[in-house]
C-alpha cells in the first residue's frame, strides 16, 4: 500500500551521504513511496580540519538530522550506523538497516605507489579513526601516522599529494563511489567499526505509518549483525571514537560468530575475542564479548581514552 504523503528524506550533502540517501529514496519509491531529498549540514561536514575526537567524537554527523527530525522539517534520516550513537535518548528510532556493503578497511596509496618496504621501511599514514591508528601501529610500531580529514575524494586527493605512504579507508564508501580501483590493499587482518558499511533509516518514534513502510526495507542478517557489534560497544560505554572493532557475521548453518577487538591508543597493548553462538540464541553475546575484552584489561583503556587524547 503507497502512501499518500511525500516523504522527505535527510542527509548531510557529501557524495557518500547523497549516494546512501537516495538509495534509500529508490528502494522506498519502488514501495510506492514518493520522496524527496533535504540537505543538512552537521557540524563534522563544516568543520574539515579538527580532529573528530576533539569535536566531541559522538553525533559530530548526525545531531543536525536528529534537530531536523524533531523539528519537522524531515521525516526519515539516512545515517551511516557506524556514526550513530548506541544510547538515544531522543523520542527517534531506526526503523530499518539495510543490507551491508563490504565492511573491511583498506589502504590506498599515492597514484604510482606500492605497499613494498612497509615491514622495514618507515612510512606516514593518514587516519583520524583511534581504532584503525591503533591496529596500524600494532602491526606497524615502526609508521608514524597523522590525521586526515574530508570527504572520500578529498581525502584521495590529499594522499596523492602529500607524500604520506597512504591513508586508510572504509571499503564501503570507495565502492559506492565508485573508487574502489584506488584500494591498494584490503586490510583483512584489521576489525573494522561496530557497523561499519550499514545504512540506518531513522524516524520519529510515533510515526507508525512510515515506520510500517521504512521496516520493509530491513536487513535481517545485517541488522542481527550490526545489532550484536553495537551491544558490545554500549556494554563497554566505548563511542565511535574509541579503539574498538567488532565484526559479526552468519554463516550458513546459522551459527553468528563475533569478533572484537580493543586496543590502546599507540598500539601496544591489544585484547581480543572471538565467540559463536547460534543466530536463534546470539542475544547478548556482544555483551559477553565486551565482558571478557574489559576482564582482559580493556577497561583501563576506556577510562584513559579522554586524558590521553586530550594530551596529544
Amino acid at each position: 500500500m503507497s502512501m499518500k504523503r511525500e516523504i522527505r528524506i535527510g542527509t548531510r550533502d557529501s557524495k557518500l551521504a547523497v549516494w546512501q540517501a537516495r538509495h534509500t529514496a529508490t528502494r522506498l519509491e519502488e514501495l510506492g513511496v514518493r520522496t524527496e531529498l533535504v540537505y543538512i549540514k552537521s557540524r563534522g561536514d563544516v568543520d574539515l580540519t579538527t580532529p573528530l575526537i576533539e569535536m566531541g567524537g559522538k553525533g559530530v554527523f548526525t545531531k543536525a538530522l536528529d534537530e531536523a527530525l524533531l523539528d519537522q522539517r524531515i521525516d526519515l534520516a539516512v545515517h551511516s550506523f557506524k556514526d550513530l550513537p548506541t544510547e538515544n535518548p531522543l523520542p527517534l528510532r531506526v526503523a530499518a538497516v539495510l543490507e551491508r556493503e563490504d565492511p573491511r578497511d583498506c589502504l590506498v596509496v599515492p597514484e604510482g605507489g606500492t605497499t613494498e618496504e612497509f615491514d622495514s621501511t618507515k612510512k606516514v599514514i593518514a587516519t583520524s579513526s583511534h581504532r584503525r591508528r591503533a591496529q596500524w601501529l600494532h602491526r606497524y610500531p615502526h609508521h608514524d601516522m597523522t590525521h586526515i580529514r574530508g570527504n572520500i575524494q578529498t581525502r584521495i586527493r590529499k594522499v596523492d599529494e602529500s607524500g604520506w605512504g597512504g591513508a586508510i579507508f572504509a571499503v564501503a564508501g570507495l565502492k559506492r563511489m565508485e573508487l574502489d580501483d584506488r584500494i591498494s590493499e584490503y586490510l583483512d587482518w584489521m576489525i573494522p567499526a561496530p557497523a561499519q558499511g550499514a545504512v540506518a533509516v531513522m524516524t520519529r518514534e510515533d510515526d507508525e505509518e512510515l515506520i510500517d513502510q521504512v521496516s520493509q526495507l530491513e536487513h535481517r542478517e545485517t541488522a542481527i549483525c550490526t545489532g550484536i557489534e553495537r551491544e558490545l560497544l554500549n556494554r563497554m560505554e566505548a563511542g565511535c571514537s574509541a579503539p574498538v572493532g567488532a565484526y559479526a557475521w552468519i554463516d550458513a548453518e546459522e551459527t553468528l560468530t563475533l569478533q572484537a577487538i580493543a586496543l590502546t591508543l599507540d598500539g601496544s597493548l591489544q585484547y581480543d575475542v572471538e565467540l559463536s553462538a547460534p543466530v536463534a540464541e546470539s542475544e547478548g553475546l556482544g555483551i559477553q564479548a565486551a565482558d571478557a575484552l574489559l576482564e582482559q584489561g580493556a577497561a583501563e583503556i576506556i577510562e584513559n581514552l579522554d586524558k590521553t587524547t586530550r594530551s596529544e
